[in-house]
């Protein structure tokens, strides 16, 4: 799947939903920043605004990683591990924080991807493409399950 999509095009989708995640962010009011809107995720919307902006972090140090032929160990428990640390060190964060982090963690995983060799999406069997396209997906997903969380409460 992903072998069909060019560096710059997996670039481009995560410039356009890591744009649309800050639009959002800056589009918060104070109470929809502090709550915790989406059912069995005790974050807060500050909180998992951020977690997007780490998770650039380690999404570019693991493509890093693969394209020098290092091993990378990915799973769930790795994921989950990362997360409840982030959580725990993000809990009083600021849009303005938030929007920096979005916009410095998001500049240099455009530029990692976008200058990777169409044929370096295939290390790591396929895993390098499947990261940057996770890297895209993961802003709209969590912006889009945060929108819909808010709309419901009212």
């Amino acid at each position: 799947m992903t072998d069909t999509i060019s560096p710059a095009d997996h670039a481009a989708a995560i410039e356009q939903a890591r744009q649309r995640l800050i639009r959002f962010v800056q589009r918060c009011t104070d109470g929809d920043w502090r709550s915790a809107p989406v059912a069995g995720d005790p974050r807060t919307v500050g909180v998992i605004a951020d977690h997007v902006a780490h998770s650039y972090e380690y999404l570019a140090g693991w493509i890093a990683d693969l394209t020098a032929g290092r091993p990378v160990e990915v799973n769930s428990d790795v994921v989950d591990a990362l997360n409840a640390e982030h959580a725990a060190e993000a809990d009083t964060v600021t849009q303005a924080h938030v929007t920096g982090h979005l916009r410095s963690s998001g500049d240099a995983m455009v530029a990692l991807v976008a200058g990777l060799e169409p044929e370096q999406l295939g290390l790591g069997d396929g895993r390098v493409g499947r990261l940057a396209t996770i890297a895209a997906r993961h802003a709209d997903n969590h912006r889009t399950e945060i929108e819909a969380a808010l709309a419901a409460a009212g």
